[in-house]
Order: structure tokens, then sequence, then C-alpha cells
């Protein structure tokens, strides 16, 4: 059933949608109803998004029940739901067809001509979101669908009226293979999700594999700086478009990089040494310059003009959870961020040291036990940019703790490593905000760091504060 275009069947009216709430799931059960579709669903917790559903007509409940599929003629289900759920039962028992996420995802991108989609081990969702507001800026009207939440589309969907569709990308589980890009942006390849990928030579092996998936009149916009994804571009026929900062080679680059107070960049955009227009951006750090340059690419690539760029890029200001200024308190800024992999956290921390505080105190939530032990001698060395960095418990997230990692491991490692810092392993969140205010000194710097529920520590510091003290 996989291998049908579903969506275009005569008898695929009504959609149900197993995981209804998550960030992707609800995104795109709202391109479905824009479409025409009947959409239900079901999700054990409530949540702003299902509300918007319900808003736009979906039929959303707050339970798995095999009764919710009777009805349905086609059922997605999220990769987080187990082969026992009583739903995904009842629809194979029914011969109801059943297909996940990223396939869905995959069959709505055959419905536009040209369908951008944003790849790498990093950057993926900024991209993504970049992209979005130039062609908004253009006029181009996309339909865009991003794995968080910007706040200049009202949320992670926009459902736009033309050929333009723009999404992420994901590599985990193969998941991008089911895609069908007419552009496909590689910001970067790096060892991560170690519980699917067998190590670095697999993973290039799947983006290889992904960008192969583009037509020979489509595109690979590529970060040639990655070394990694220079090795996978030699590899691909159709149309290349390069970028970075540091090869000669690139296509596309940015001369005479500076920062401000906060660590936003402005600086040059040249395509082929010459210039075509100079960037301001709001979001900081240099790893910002490497996805403002692969949107650029893209951008300009489809015909996008120097001034849309230029506009677009100065009025995105991030998506949440990606360098997010929770609260300014007593002139301590809380800020958040979603970076749990080892270069992840270097690039974020980069961008706080060339922001104007006293100290940074980085609280970090790892993401996995898998990833913890695999790439725990990168997380060793990630840190180098912190003053203190507080280790807070493993979330565990789809695996079960065997006891073969601890985050105390952790604390211990980056101690080792970097012995002028400071690392501690603290348990339970009241207890880190216990320290933090016990701590922290006027002009200090807070990020709460990793891609589980960490971004509590912030909102439970500030909350706890504002009785006592404005928030400036």
């Amino acid at each position: 059933m996989e291998g049908l275009n579903l969506l275009e069947l005569p008898g695929i009216k009504h959609i149900h949608f197993i995981g209804i709430g998550g960030i992707s799931m609800s995104g795109l059960a709202e391109i479905l109803l824009n479409l025409g579709f009947k959409v239900s669903g079901s999700d054990i917790r409530e949540s702003n998004l299902t509300q918007k559903l319900r808003q736009l007509g979906a039929a959303v409940v707050p339970h798995h029940s095999k009764e919710n599929v009777h009805n349905a003629d086609l059922v997605v289900y999220t990769a987080a739901v187990k082969e026992n759920n009583p739903e995904l039962v009842e629809a194979r028992k029914l011969n109801i067809p059943v297909i996940d996420r990223a396939t869905l995802l995959g069959l709505i991108m055959k419905k536009y001509p040209y369908s951008i989609a944003v790849s790498g081990t990093h950057g993926k969702t900024t991209t993504t979101s970049m992209i979005s507001v130039i062609l908004l800026e253009s006029g181009l009207n996309p339909t865009i669908h991003i794995g968080g939440e910007l706040d200049s589309i009202g949320g992670t969907t926009k459902i736009g009226n033309s050929r333009y569709f723009v999404a992420e990308a994901c590599e985990y589980y193969e998941s991008f293979l089911k895609f069908s890009p007419f552009m496909a942006i590689i910001n970067n390849i790096e060892y991560d999700h170690a519980d699917f990928f067998t190590g670095i030579e697999h993973v290039k092996q799947t983006f290889l594999k992904f960008a192969s998936l583009v037509p020979e009149d489509g595109y690979v916009v590529a970060n040639i700086d990655d070394l990694n994804v220079s090795s996978v571009l030699d590899k691909i026929h159709c149309n290349k478009v390069t970028y970075g900062i540091k090869s000669s080679d690139a296509m596309w680059t940015a001369k005479d990089i500076a920062y401000d107070s906060l660590g936003c960049a402005s600086f040059k955009l040249v395509h082929n040494d010459k210039e075509v227009t100079e960037i301001k951006l709001n979001v900081p750090g240099v790893h910002n310059v490497i996805n403002a340059l692969a949107a650029s690419a893209a951008c300009y690539t489809i015909g996008c003009s120097a001034d849309s760029i230029r506009l677009g890029l100065n009025n995105f200001y991030g998506t949440h959870r990606r360098f997010e200024l929770k609260g300014i308190l007593n002139n301590i800024k809380v800020i958040d961020d979603y970076a749990h992999h080892p270069s992840e956290v270097k690039a974020t921390l980069k961008a706080a040291r060339n922001s104007s505080h006293s100290k940074i105190w980085c609280v970090f939530q790892p993401h996995t036990y898998t990833r913890t032990k695999t790439l725990l001698a990168e997380f060793a060395k990630a840190f180098a940019d912190a003053d203190t960095v507080i280790v807070a418990d493993i979330y565990a997230a789809r695996e079960v703790d065997n006891g073969e990692i601890h985050s105390k491991v952790l604390a211990d490692r980056i101690n080792a490593n970097s012995p002028n810092h400071k690392a501690i392993y603290i348990s339970g969140f009241n207890n880190i905000v216990k320290y933090l205010e016990d701590n922290v000194s006027p002009g200090d710097l807070i990020i709460t760091m990793g891609a589980g529920d960490i971004y509590k520590v912030g909102e439970l510091y500030l909350s706890n504060r504002t009785n006592v003290m404005a928030v400036s």
C-alpha cells in the first residue's frame, strides 16, 4: 500500500491519525483538512495543537480505542505508537490501509511540483524556517511544514496556494527516503541516532540515497565545508549548489562577518565572488550564518530576489526552543535551546560566548541513553564555552534505562576534560532551580539545553522569582 499514491484514490476520504497531537502529525492533519479530507485523530494529551485542529473541523478524542478507526479509509501513525495500540490493531484487522507519518509526508510532497526538503544532522528547523520567511517575503506563498513553532506563521504549519512546499527531512529510521523532493538541502552529516545507525558510513549512505531522490532537473544545495557532505555530493547526478565559509570552492559564502552584543551576525552575501546583498541576522552564532547561506542559496536558485532574501532573513527571529529568550530577571537572561548533540551544544555555547554576559550557566539534559553513551567522549569536550554545567538526569524518550550510562558519568568526564570549568550532576528540576537561585548573579546567562523537557527549569526559575522582583 505504501507505494501507492493513496491520497489520489477516490476511496480515500476519511483519514485517521493515531497520535494526532504531535508537532508534525498535527501539521499534516491541518494540510489534509485544507485539501478537503475528513480528518479524525486520537491523542492522550490535550494541547493547543489538538484544540486548533478541532476548531478547523477535525474530530479529536483524548483516548485510544478500536472504535476510533471504524469509519476511516486510511490510518496514519507515528513512530511512538506501539504495535499493540488498539487502533493500529483494529485497522489491520479490518484491512484499512495503514501508513506511517513519513510516508504520508512523502505522499503530500508529491502534490507539489516544487517541494523543498531540508536535511542534515543539525539546523533543519532553523533553515526550513529561514527558507519559509524568504519565500513568503517573495510572494511565493508556499505550504510550510516545520518541526518547531514559528511565530511568523502562527505555529508549525502554514497552508499556501502555490506549487511550493517546504518541509524538514529527518534521517532517523531513514524516514526521508519516503520523500519526493525537487530540491534537497544538506546542512551537515554527523553520527547520531545510535539506536538505529551503525556508524558514520551508514549515515552517509542514507544521505546519499536521499540526495539521489532528487530528479536530474532538480537541485541539491549542500554545505561544502562539511567533509561528509562533500563525499556524498561527488556521487549524485543532478544540479548542485554549494555554500560554506571555509571552502574556496563554495558558490555561496559570507564575507566580513561581524557580531553585535547579542552575538547576531552581519555579513556580505556573496555568490560566485560577486556581492549579492548585505545580511543582518537576528539569531546568534556562526552556525546561523551557515543556515542563512543555505536558505539564501536555495531561495535564489528558485528565483527569489536579493531584496527578498535580505528582508526575509532580517525579519527572522528564530523558532521556539532555538536560542529562545524565555525571560530577563534582575539582569539575568534565561535562554532555552534544543541542542542535544555535541556539535549543537558547541555551536549554541559559542553563540552565547559571543553575546554580552558575565558567566554562562548551562543546564544540560542528555537525550536518550544510547546517544549519551555512544557520544560520551564528544559530549565531554562540547561544554568548553560554559562556566558551569549542570547535568540533569537523562531524558529517556523512547528508551529504557539499562544502567550502562548515567548523567554523573557525563559530569565527571566534562570535569576531567575541562579542569578550569565546573560540571555537577543534580537530580530533579526543583533542586536545579534552587541551585541556580543560590548561585547565579546579575549579568549572568542561564541556558537550558536539550531535546526533552529541560525548558521547564527556566520557566520554574522565572516563575519562582517573579514574586519578588519584576521582569525587566
